[in-house]
């Protein structure tokens, strides 16, 4: 089937990965993906992040592995070796939408490996199989699959691809197709042709022996399938359109390339992200877990991670205050009755957890801050004066998921939002989004994240509000892109009912873009809430009220943080930035000096001991400890240490306030980590 016949599906591949036995990744190749066996490299056009694409330590300025944008290196040396010499002749990777050969190949796949089921499990019934980011899927009703089932089918595929099959469309009238299906008892099938409205139906056909109800395309011929260029990746379930309470099937995930040399980088990509996963690194760096005694999706902040997610908070609320955000702390729960007038328990009762009996009184956990803040707003009478009015808030709010929706950090039921919301005029709707990207752009290149992608949506066919205002706040939007000089793509009628909005997505070191930054203009909520100002005629006008998210989550975000830097944070973000490690246990009372002094400068310092030198080396070294100062008999003489960079390897001895002061200079200068 084609994608839009699967949308409904396509969202539950990336949520089932967690549970995947065989380790698979979904990560977003981008066009011009360059990939080197040896080295990072950029593409030509690329900027690189960090000024120097080795990993070594200048005046303690310590930098983490350099953004490998559209790049890709081997993994399977230790990651503190330098990088080879970047390859003259780099493999660029399409994608779907660069290569239309690569799509039909993608499409024609998985008909290969739907036909291949059906002649090794005769009882499997069909459903939809179209093509994905980096390459295909299939269900299938039938008995569970292991991984000794794919090398079979994958067998068989190359047997079908080797038979070079015509691939021929015919078209058939509704009532054809229906007495074709009932013939081969395939009732998803039957399902899928009574959800099609267009007529004539479309059916292609891989030689003689199987066929699909499909609108295409299709490469001409099985043979224009570079078998080895196909690889069956894993099994998952996934619920008959993405439906729990609908049969469990069985999921084939496969990817296909243009040839074995895409496929080659295509699978050390995968690797490199599966060395990055973030639930992985969590685990092996001690900086969060999901508890099942606590329930599912449920984040437990470990203290290196609780100290990472301080940093980045005290950093976003110092940029707010300097930017004109009032900060508010809001309750987890309200009555029910506010979220009645919102519109939540109209339109998202079915991601809000049940309701609560207080006292004779419905209570229910926040899914969202918005009505907090218009509350605040509404406490007082306000002049136009008054505006613009920003306020921001750090406030958790709750969400029902699916536990088989659960992943790590980027899918949770409990979850913080850097949630800000601005009250401004018509004509401040401008200056204010301007705001609003200046202050993204900021606190996105603070983390190393400077290549984004903008989308900007516009009124979809229902909406509220009348044309004027849409056109006003629309115009703004694009002006304030404009201004800032930022490329964007419009998506015609893909806002959201109530105004406008901006997308931004980051793009990491592996060139995958995750959903962060949000700006959306609100025409619904003022009016639900009825808020109003006085105007300078002493009329009461409604403020317009635009919501704006700058790292979406704390937890997602930090969950893309350690994959982005591989656990390997730059200095000012490192949960520990010093160890201090004694020769022996002699030398262990100047150690807890030292590090007592390290304290007392806001250094985050510790002091390991109890086994051999290069023991404890190694232990700093595996969890990813920036900087090690070791300790013997000549340094306790003569007040030194001797430094040790997990990246720059020995930085000689010095004293301990020069070393105090190159940590200094280098966490103060955070934009250039």
């Amino acid at each position: 089937m084609s994608v839009d016949e699967s949308e409904s599906l396509l969202s539950h591949h990336h949520l089932l990965l967690s549970s995947l036995k065989m380790a698979t990744f979904t990560v977003a190749i981008p066009t011009a993906f360059h990939f080197t066996t040896q080295t990072q490299a950029h593409s030509p056009s690329s900027i690189p992040l960090f000024k120097s694409s080795q990993r070594r330590f200048s005046s303690l300025l310590l930098s983490p592995p350099t953004k490998c944008h559209s790049t890709l290196a081997a993994v399977t040396a230790d990651s503190s070796q330098p990088l080879a010499q970047p390859n003259p002749d780099p493999i660029v990777l399409p994608t779907n939408e660069s290569s239309g050969t690569l799509l039909r190949i993608r499409h024609t796949c998985a008909h290969v490996m739907a036909m291949a089921v059906q002649k090794l499990y005769p009882h499997a019934k069909v459903t939809i199989g179209p093509w994905i980011e980096n390459g295909f899927y299939y269900d299938f009703d039938m008995e569970p699959l292991t991984d000794k089932d794919l090398k079979r089918i994958k067998k068989e595929m190359d047997r079908i691809i080797s038979k070079n099959l015509p691939l021929v469309r015919e078209e058939v009238s509704r009532d054809e197709a229906h007495r074709r299906i009932f013939a081969l008892n395939e009732p998803y099938k039957m399902e899928i042709l009574e959800s099609i409205k267009e007529e004539p139906i479309t059916i292609y056909h891989i030689g003689e022996e199987w066929w699909d109800l499909c609108a295409g395309p299709h490469v001409e011929t099985t043979g224009n399938i570079n078998k080895k260029a196909v690889e069956l990746e894993s099994i998952a379930g996934a619920y008959w359109r993405g439906d729990e309470r609908k049969p469990m099937l069985q999921r084939i995930y496969g990817t296909a390339w243009e040839n074995e040399e895409q496929l080659k980088a295509y699978l050390h990509f995968k690797e490199e992200a599966k060395r990055r996963d973030h639930r992985r690194l969590g685990q092996d760096l001690d900086l969060f877990s999901i508890q099942d005694d606590a329930g599912g999706g449920l984040v437990f902040w470990h203290p290196k991670g609780a100290i990472v997610r301080h940093i980045i908070e005290d950093f976003w609320k110092k940029i707010h205050i300097e930017r004109g955000y009032d900060l508010l702390y809001t309750p987890h729960v309200a009555k029910a009755d506010l979220w009645k007038i919102s519109g939540h328990l109209d339109f998202y009762k079915e991601n809000m957890y049940d309701q609560m009996s207080i006292e004779d009184e419905l209570y229910q956990l926040r899914p969202m801050n918005c009505p907090y803040h218009i509350l605040v707003y509404k406490r007082k009478l306000h002049s136009y004066r008054d505006f613009p009015i920003r306020v921001a808030e750090l406030g958790t709010v709750y969400r029902y998921e699916l536990s088989g929706s659960l992943h790590g950090l980027f899918r949770v039921r409990g979850f913080t939002q850097d949630d800000a919301h601005i009250f401004c005029l018509d004509d401040q709707i401008k200056d204010e989004i301007r705001g609003v990207l200046d202050l993204t752009e900021q606190i996105l290149l603070q983390f190393g994240f400077d290549k984004y992608e903008v989308n900007l949506s516009t009124r979809p066919e229902k909406s509220v509000g009348d044309d004027d205002i849409w056109e006003k706040a629309t115009s703004a939007l694009k002006n304030a892109l404009d201004d800032k000089g930022w490329t964007y793509q419009i998506d015609d009628g893909g806002g959201a009912f109530y105004g406008p909005k901006i997308d931004i997505k980051i793009e990491d070191a592996l060139g995958r873009k995750w959903q962060c930054s949000t700006i959306q203009v609100d025409f619904n909520l003022p009016q639900r809430f009825d808020i109003t100002y006085v105007d300078s005629n002493t009329e009461k006008k409604r403020p317009i009220m635009i919501h704006r998210a700058v790292l979406g989550s704390l937890e997602r975000f930090f969950g893309v943080l350690i994959e982005h830097y591989a656990g390997d944070f730059p200095l000012w973000l490192s949960p520990v930035q010093a160890r201090v490690l004694p020769v022996t246990d002699a030398q262990l009372e100047y150690c807890n000096d030292v590090t007592n002094k390290l304290k007392m400068y806001g250094i985050r310092a510790e002091v390991c001991h109890g086994e051999r030198l290069p023991k404890l080396i190694r232990n700093a070294e595996k969890q990813k400890i920036p900087l090690m100062a070791v300790v013997g008999s000549k340094e306790v003489e003569t007040g030194t240490v001797t430094v040790r960079s997990r990246f720059g390897g020995e930085l000689g001895t010095m004293s301990v306030d020069d070393f105090i002061n190159r940590i200094k200079l280098g966490t103060g200068n955070q934009s250039s980590l």
